[in-house]
């Protein structure tokens, strides 16, 4: 699924659209995504200025939108095909447990996101995950998402 079809799904947009493409997935199991990093990226302007880093909040909002991706596609297969056909269902995010930030985060660098589904539970999912970059675990997370906003 390419960045124009993530944009049919999801309700994000510049600056906030954090996922370029889902690479994999199964239904109520697991997702694979990757995020490209850029100088262009708005946040670099003022963290910090002359050594860029990504923040650990933008980390934790992709792996988020990564997971309702999932749940997206979980709830409704089709939408792997046909994107366009969403009728508006989103997912928000309601916690955030666990975080830890291993490595800096820096442009040029391209984040592959892997989330697992812990529990589904009415219109709650707890999915937890990591990111990696050329190998390397830069952040983990649980993350708790809510359909529509039903925390």
């Amino acid at each position: 699924m390419e960045a124009r079809d993530i944009l049919k799904l999801i309700p994000h947009r510049y600056p906030f659209a954090l996922v370029d493409r889902v690479l994999d997935h199964k239904p109520f199991d697991w997702i694979k995504a990757r995020k490209n990093v850029t100088i262009n990226e708005p946040f670099f302007t003022g963290h910090f200025p002359g050594q860029p880093v990504m923040p650990g909040v933008k980390m934790i909002e992709a792996m988020a939108q990564v997971s309702g991706i999932l749940a997206l596609l979980s709830l409704n297969p089709d939408l792997a095909d046909h994107p366009e056909q969403n009728d508006d269902a989103f997912f928000v995010l309601a916690g955030v447990d666990k975080a830890r930030f291993r490595k800096l985060v820096i442009p040029g660098d391209q984040l592959h996101m892997h989330m697992q589904v812990i529990v589904k539970k009415s219109t709650l999912w707890k999915v937890a995950g990591e990111i990696d970059v050329d190998g390397q675990c830069v952040a983990q997370a649980t993350i708790l998402i809510s359909k529509g906003g039903d925390v």
